[in-house]
């Protein structure tokens, strides 16, 4: 099991694997696109409303293929602009995902760096306050433990807890093989018939 195998399985047919609980609520979405697929496990930073140290000092720690996750809980400040992402794209992070906002977003979408995050303003954080690195967060409504495997493109965001990722990637493959043997006119003969079920079931009369 590697990295690799997550990044082929879509946060789509995760979020079937996980349920609701693992998907980022709509708000953290990529704030370029077409933006690639990304999976890496999570390297976790809080930050104090209003401020970006911890993120900052976070793209100097977290090892290559990370993705950097950010509570942050602040839409009125700048977590990181163009040069704190090309930085941490050239030192082998994988993508920022954040619960909070950047700026330069034309020079991030330029070096192709992937981001994830509520959106843009023009204005930084300051950097000075103490947050913390690699402790439990909660970023888009899903609570992020170090290690987790993030998965994330322009479907979504879906974190995959440490402790399943045999389990989820297992179910995950088995999934995409069976979608893979079926053809739309299989797809359509079971769901309809499933779909008029229903209807039935429910005195559904036309």
């Amino acid at each position: 099991m590697t990295i690799g195998d997550f990044q082929q399985i879509p946060p789509t047919t995760l979020a079937d694997v996980l349920g609701r609980d693992q998907v980022m609520g709509i708000g953290i979405r990529p704030l370029w696109t077409p933006v690639p697929r990304v999976a890496g496990p999570a390297f976790t930073v809080r930050c104090v409303p209003g401020d970006n140290l911890m993120l900052h000092a976070a793209i100097y720690r977290a090892a290559p293929g990370s993705v950097i996750v950010v509570e942050s809980g602040d839409l009125d400040y700048a977590l990181a602009g163009g040069n704190v992402c090309a930085v941490a794209h050239r030192r082998g992070v994988a993508a920022f995902v954040l619960d909070g906002l950047i700026r330069d977003l034309g020079e991030v979408r330029e070096d192709g760096f992937p981001v994830f995050a509520r959106g843009v303003i023009p204005i930084p954080g300051t950097k000075s306050k103490l947050g913390s690195h690699n402790e439990p967060v909660t970023c888009g409504g899903v609570t992020v433990r170090p290690g987790d495997i993030v998965v994330a493109d322009e479907e979504g965001v879906v974190v995959v807890p440490a402790d399943r990722q045999a389990s989820v990637l297992t179910a995950a493959q088995a999934k995409l093989a069976k979608e893979s043997a079926e053809t739309l006119d299989d797809w359509q003969e079971a769901h309809r018939a499933r779909i008029e079920i229903t209807l039935a079931e429910q005195g559904f009369p036309g």
